[in-house]
């Protein structure tokens, strides 16, 4: 099953999510949290802390995984049938992405959407809404938003469920 989560920055996309993975648990499912930030200054390094505190309060008994670029090498070497993958979140992989050199986007793209259909388990996708706002000044902004509006329409189409989330509001879209 994969689930996509939507929502605008401090929307409790997040917090929905793990709300989500606490259902499969109690069925007794473990719970895998990747996370795809990278803490590059002071800003993220606070935010990463305050996700992880918040994680730290939770029922749950996560495994954790960083996995800022090769996400879907790690969806297919950790997902199996009796877990649940939180992935938090696709925007910040997508921006790791566009700033590597390394990688070949759309090429990676595409692994990750057959990556998805073909795992075993449940995987639940946490991703910035970003296309609703005003279209950036610049080329590189830009591109992010286009990216992620067709990242987003991609796993949408493959998804079981999709859900979008504005203040701390969930409401289904799909599923």
């Amino acid at each position: 099953m994969i689930h996509l989560v939507l929502g605008g920055a401090r929307s409790g996309k997040s917090s929905h999510g793990v709300a989500l993975v606490s259902h499969y648990v109690a069925r007794g499912a473990e719970a895998l949290f990747i996370a795809t930030a990278q803490a590059f200054d002071d800003e993220m390094t606070a935010r990463i802390a305050r996700h992880q505190a918040e994680r730290a309060g939770d029922e749950i008994a996560w495994r954790m995984l960083e996995c800022p670029l090769d996400l879907s090498e790690c969806l297919a070497q950790q997902a199996h049938a009796k877990q649940v993958i939180l992935v938090d979140c696709l925007t910040l992989w997508l921006t790791n992405q566009l700033l590597s050199d390394e990688h070949d986007w759309p090429q990676v793209k595409a692994q990750l959407l057959a990556t998805l259909t073909a795992l075993p388990g449940d995987v639940i996708l946490i991703s910035n809404e970003v296309g609703s706002g005003i279209v950036p000044a610049d080329p590189l902004s830009r591109r992010f938003v286009d990216e992620a509006g067709w990242l987003h329409q991609a796993i949408a189409a493959l998804a079981d469920e999709v859900t979008l989330v504005t203040a701390g509001l969930p409401m289904r879209l799909k599923g």
